[in-house]
């Protein structure tokens, strides 16, 4: 008997076994989440299996998404990263990554886990949908709204509502899988 997928995975093998081994799982690796975070700033505009196939060149150009490192970037790295072929090279999103890496540092030495920060958005446990049909998944909610601002005004960018989202359903903050597919009830 054939597995029953979220129908935006199929036709990509590797986009297939993204769907089936992490979209959705719970993630609770600060660093881990904060690559997520990035690499969906980075998505912006595309599509995501663009990103999920250079996932592996981000990590190589980004030093392993070390935000300590990522921090640490000056011009000479933005640079660097421009004339990197193997990812996106937009300067924005680059400059964004570098910022983003300066926010995470700092909610950190403000004693805030990010991990634990985000899972306290929803007490510790996924939001659980149950949802039927693609045309029901929102593309935000309120919830990735507020998470959104107040990453905005600690210095995070490229994290718009609709970002933020995505970020929570495949850091599996939200199950999204849809009802039909086989891993609404693993996750």
């Amino acid at each position: 008997m054939e597995l029953v997928r979220c129908p935006w995975c199929t036709g990509d093998e590797e986009y297939t076994r993204y769907h089936d081994d992490e979209w959705g799982a719970p993630q609770h690796d600060s660093i881990r989440l904060f690559e997520a975070l990035v690499l969906d700033g980075t998505q912006a505009g595309l599509s995501w299996v663009t990103i999920l196939k250079r996932r592996n060149e981000y990590r190589q150009a980004f030093d392993n998404m070390d935000p300590e490192i990522i921090a640490r970037y000056g011009q000479e790295d933005v640079e660097r990263l421009m004339a990197d072929k193997r990812i996106i090279r937009n300067r924005s999103k680059i400059e964004s990554a570098v910022k983003n890496a300066r926010a995470y540092l700092a909610m950190r030495d403000q004693g805030h886990d990010f991990s634990t920060w985000m899972w306290d958005w929803v007490d510790g446990k996924p939001i659980v949908n149950h949802y039927k049909t693609m045309k029901e998944i929102p593309p935000f909610t309120p919830l990735s709204t507020k998470i959104s601002k107040i990453l905005k005004k600690r210095g995070f960018t490229f994290v718009g509502p609709t970002i933020i989202y995505s970020f929570m359903q495949a850091s599996g903050f939200v199950n999204d899988h849809l009802v039909s597919c086989f891993r609404h009830d693993l996750v």
